[in-house]
């Protein structure tokens, strides 16, 4: 049987509003809380280099800050590795 007009257009509205609060079960909690400043640098940088450049610098620079730690003894737990992805 083939959907009339309405009958999709209902479908397509029940659709978004699950889709809408499957998007909102979790709060997205940033890993990093950066500051007003440093994030219009980032805005600014996106804007000029293009989000993939800035994304492989600000990597690169906070790896590099974070392998100076003593991180070797700590370990993750599967909900940590998880949100991490």
């Amino acid at each position: 049987m083939k959907a009339t007009e309405i009958e999709s257009k209902r479908f397509d509205k029940a659709l978004d509003e699950i889709l809408d609060l499957f998007n909102n079960l979790e709060s997205d909690e940033p890993i990093i809380k950066y500051n007003d400043e440093v994030l219009s640098f980032i805005e600014k940088a996106k804007k000029k280099y293009g989000e993939d450049i800035v994304n492989e610098k600000v990597n690169t620079v906070v790896g590099e800050m974070l392998s100076w730690l003593d991180l070797g003894d700590v370990e993750l737990d599967n909900d940590e590795i998880e949100e991490e992805s």
